[in-house]
């Protein structure tokens, strides 16, 4: 069985006896790694990752609004819509992810590709506290700012199947530690439906659909597998999503991404506390809808040598 082949099994429940393995480990680590391993991909062959998280393609934000933001200047919803999106048809922004598939397709590798979502992308430009602010103040044109991006998202999600991504991973941060950022009522009316744009095309494409959203998202579990998801990332449990409440309520609905935690777990240097809770997560959710991975990017308090620790055992665990 390749590589794909089991995580393509695991996504749809079929257990495989084996838990396929990744880590996001290259946004802080990467010159510690290549020092060691000569680059980020040998570290990734040396442990026979089974995914791929792969980055590139268009950018969604206006170089002229940028500019703006840069400045100082205030962008307000009416603002950002007076000035076009870049075109997400633009194949030569596509180059990279095509020589990503090329590598990663040799090694029989799942590969899914990092797309903007609805609320985090456009904290860029209007800072975070302002869009809050302005999901409260301008509905309406919110809605018409959200509506927008949903359509590039879409369509960028489109192009990328085509070149042969496996899966759409949608990056949009809704949680606090405890609760969503904002109101289910406000999720359900202006996330949900653009969510919905993108997700219904990705479905109908035939390829899988993967978000990710850090902390505590348990407001939106149910709306999020009304879109159809396929796959959540982190399912954060240091943010109060609990095992149980995924394993007793939506183990049927979707595959976790995740499981070792950057916040509590990897890189505090204490060998002992991350060995029990390597093989905690793993009694839990071994052989289970389960993708073992970082639960966010691996931070660079992080020694070489305790992430090795870390995944010399998880792939023990994961192919005994």
């Amino acid at each position: 069985m390749t590589s794909k082949e089991l995580v393509i099994k695991t996504i749809k429940g079929e257990n495989p006896g084996r838990t396929p393995v990744y880590g996001w480990v290259e946004a802080n680590l990467s010159d510690v790694i290549s020092k060691k391993y000569g680059s980020v991909r040998n570290f990734e062959d040396h442990y026979q990752f089974d995914m791929s998280h792969i980055f590139g393609g268009p950018g969604c934000l206006n170089p002229e609004v940028a500019k703006l933001r840069d400045a100082g200047e205030e962008i307000t919803p009416e603002v950002l819509l007076s000035y076009p999106l870049p075109d997400p048809n633009d194949m030569s922004q596509y180059q990279n992810i095509v020589e990503q598939l090329d590598f990663h397709h040799q090694r029989d590798r799942f590969c899914y590709l990092q797309s903007n979502g609805i609320f985090e992308c456009l904290n860029d430009p209007f800072g975070i506290e302002n869009h809050l602010m302005y999901m409260l103040l301008y509905p309406d044109e919110i809605a018409e700012v959200y509506h927008r991006q949903a359509e590039w998202n879409k369509q960028f999600a489109l192009n990328a199947i085509e070149l042969g991504v496996d899966m759409i991973h949608v990056s949009d941060d809704w949680g606090a530690q405890k609760s969503l950022m904002f109101s289910p009522q406000l999720w359900r009316d202006l996330i949900y439906p653009n969510h919905k744009i993108t997700a219904d095309a990705v479905k109908k494409a035939g390829a899988f659909l993967s978000l990710h959203s850090d902390g505590c998202i348990v407001d939106a579990v149910d709306g999020i597998c009304e879109l159809g998801y396929d796959v959540v990332h982190p399912w954060q449990e240091s943010a109060g999503m609990s095992y149980d409440l995924y394993l007793n309520k939506y183990a049927d609905k979707f595959a976790i991404l995740g499981g070792i935690c950057i916040q509590t777990t990897l890189g505090f240097g204490d060998y002992d506390r991350l060995e029990k809770e390597i093989r905690r997560v793993f009694s839990l959710l071994k052989g289970k809808r389960w993708i073992c991975c970082t639960t966010h990017f691996v931070q660079d308090h992080c020694s070489l040598e305790e992430l090795e620790f870390a995944y010399d055992l998880i792939t023990k665990l994961a192919r005994d």
